[in-house]
C-alpha cells in the first residue's frame, strides 16, 4: 500500500520540476537620484522614504527609472539607464523565502558595481550607487514570488 503512495509523490514531483526550474519572479527595479541641492522626495517614493532616511542624510530623492522585470533563472535582464551605463540583474536561484541575485552596473562595458544579494519576497533592498553629477544614484529593488 506504501508503494503506490510513493509513485504518486515521484510523479508530482516530475511533473513539477520543469515549472520549478523555469519559474519566474516580478522584480521592481527604481533608480533614484540623490542630492543634497533642494529639499522633496518623489510621492512614487513615499513607501520607500523611511528607509532611505535611515540609510542616507541626502535631502532630495527623486525617481529617475521604474521597471518591472520577470527574471529567470541564468537569463539576465539589462536595463539601460543612461548613454554608456547598464544595469544587470541576474536570477541565481530561490527558495521559497528567497531569491539570490547578481547586480551589476556597468560603465561602457566594464564593472563599477558587482554585488550578490538575497532578496525575501516583498521586501526593499536598497543599494547606494555611484555618482551621477552632484548627485548619487540609489536602486531599490523588491520581488514578488
Amino acid at each position: 500500500m506504501k508503494r503506490p503512495l510513493y509513485l504518486i509523490i515521484i510523479f508530482i514531483t516530475i511533473l513539477l520540476a520543469p515549472s520549478l526550474i523555469n519559474a519566474q519572479i516580478q522584480t521592481r527595479l527604481r533608480v533614484i537620484q540623490a542630492s543634497s541641492t533642494g529639499r522633496g522626495i518623489d510621492p512614487s517614493l513615499r513607501d520607500i522614504h523611511g528607509q532611505l532616511g535611515s540609510l542616507f542624510s541626502f535631502t532630495s530623492y527623486r525617481l529617475l527609472k521604474d521597471e518591472i522585470i520577470n527574471l529567470s533563472t541564468n537569463s539576465p535582464a539589462i536595463i539601460q539607464i543612461h548613454p554608456g551605463r547598464s544595469i544587470e540583474i541576474n536570477l541565481l536561484g530561490y527558495r521559497r523565502d528567497t531569491a539570490e541575485l547578481r547586480l551589476r552596473i556597468k560603465r561602457d562595458g566594464e564593472d563599477i558595481l558587482n554585488t550578490q544579494l538575497r532578496l525575501s519576497s516583498g521586501r526593499t533592498v536598497i543599494i547606494g550607487g555611484p555618482k551621477h553629477g552632484e548627485a548619487t544614484v540609489i536602486l531599490a529593488l523588491s520581488a514578488r514570488f
